[in-house]
């Protein structure tokens, strides 16, 4: 096969050599049922493709190997590799920087590392009551076919979140391991899915925050335009607002508008604070005057960026700006002030994920599944209830 391209498949051998797929699984599981000259076509298609027979075709005879694959979406490509150069003394240096600074220097701030690491510990420990391991996974774009080409050889089935994989390399993947999807809202996949309810609760918290009549403009801190979960989430952000405009019952004189503005970000603490200071910049007034009266981020970490910024602004929380996360991640319980968010199950997300791949195994032919999630809107001090 070419260099990058994924691995060869059964329908590989099989179009090689000339047979149906279901006599190359014979060769490969009981050569002594087939006929010899027949056998010898299949194994030197075999040799020819470099063809090794994936985790699911070995447990149809009982084999399987007891791993599934978690693959995440990789880091981005160009990050500078420092050469090590010759041995030096450890160096030393006062590491009491702020937070802020903190994030700052990390560059991309970490982009929902917390989210990916609760998904992963609930997958992890599905996978160890169940007997299995849990190989993960994860690798930039060009390099992506290739990993998951040999990744398919060596488990039984693959968790993949959304995003990690294009359309095509998920639906060639898919046809030679069993695949379950999670946070993947889409139906134009024909596999399991695992999800949670993005749209409802972003809605929910969005009508929750404009209930104060004093919220007259509202900031909106997206993810990238390619996230399924943003594009829920920002479902429900447009519906909460679309109510409270129409709603002048509810929502007193706040019906006339709100105010939007939305803002591009990457999910990160350093694109929340990047956003925060550009809104502070346009402002025009460090104590925050033309300040929209509330900014609602599309996930955890923008929030706790957006945080850092106005803090270091003297920028009032909750009695100037309102400011409201989704995710739940652990980091918002302890933030000056408490952060506002939506807690969806990420730990139930990796681990109903690996139930359901594992269902899959042993029902090949069952229906589809999909699974929604619900979530919980978490009122805190960065954007409390009306009272």
């Amino acid at each position: 096969m070419p260099n990058g391209e994924l691995n060869p498949t059964v329908y590989d051998v099989a179009a090689r050599s000339g047979v149906s797929i279901a006599t190359v699984s014979r060769v490969l599981r009981r050569p002594d049922e087939v006929r010899p000259e027949t056998a010898a076509k299949v194994m030197d298609a075999v040799r020819e493709l470099g063809y090794v027979p994936s985790a699911s075709a070995r447990g149809l005879a009982g084999r399987r190997t007891q791993v599934i694959g978690l693959l995440l979406p990789g880091h981005q490509e160009g990050d500078p590799v420092p050469d090590p150069g010759p041995a030096t003394p450890p160096r030393i240096r006062d590491d009491r920087a702020s937070a802020e600074q903190a994030a700052e220097e990390s560059g991309t701030g970490g982009p929902v590392n917390l989210y990916y690491d609760e998904v992963i510990r609930g997958a992890e420990g599905e996978a160890s009551e169940q007997g299995f391991a849990l190989l993960i996974a994860a690798g930039t774009a060009s390099h992506r076919e290739r990993l998951v080409g040999e990744i398919a050889g060596r488990v039984d089935g693959l968790v993949v979140l959304a995003a990690t994989l294009g359309d095509e390399l998920l639906a060639r993947t898919s046809t030679r391991v069993p695949v379950v999807l999670v946070a993947d809202s889409g139906d134009e996949h024909d596999l399991d899915h695992v999800v949670v309810d993005n749209e409802q609760g972003m809605r929910a918290l969005v009508t929750e925050v404009l209930r104060d009549a004093a919220v007259r403009e509202i900031a909106y801190i997206a993810g990238p335009e390619d996230s399924p979960d943003e594009r829920d989430r920002r479902r429900g952000f447009d519906r909460a607002i679309d109510d409270a405009r129409d709603d002048r019952a509810e929502f007193g004189d706040v019906a006339d508008s709100p105010a939007v503005r939305i803002l591009r970000g990457d999910f990160s603490v350093a694109a929340g604070r990047r956003l925060a200071d550009r809104l502070l910049d346009d402002d025009g007034d460090d104590a925050g005057g033309r300040l929209p009266d509330a900014i609602v981020c599309s996930n955890d970490q923008s929030a706790l960026g957006v945080l850092q910024s106005l803090t270091a602004a003297g920028v009032d929380v909750p009695g100037r700006v309102r400011v409201s996360g989704f995710d739940g991640v652990e980091a918002g319980r302890f933030s000056t002030p408490r952060l506002s968010t939506v807690r969806q199950p990420m730990a139930d997300l990796g681990r109903i994920a690996v139930r359901t791949l594992l269902r899959r195994l042993a029902s090949p032919d069952a229906p589809r599944q999909r699974v929604v999630l619900p979530v919980e809107v978490l009122l805190r001090e960065s954007a409390p209830p009306r009272a």
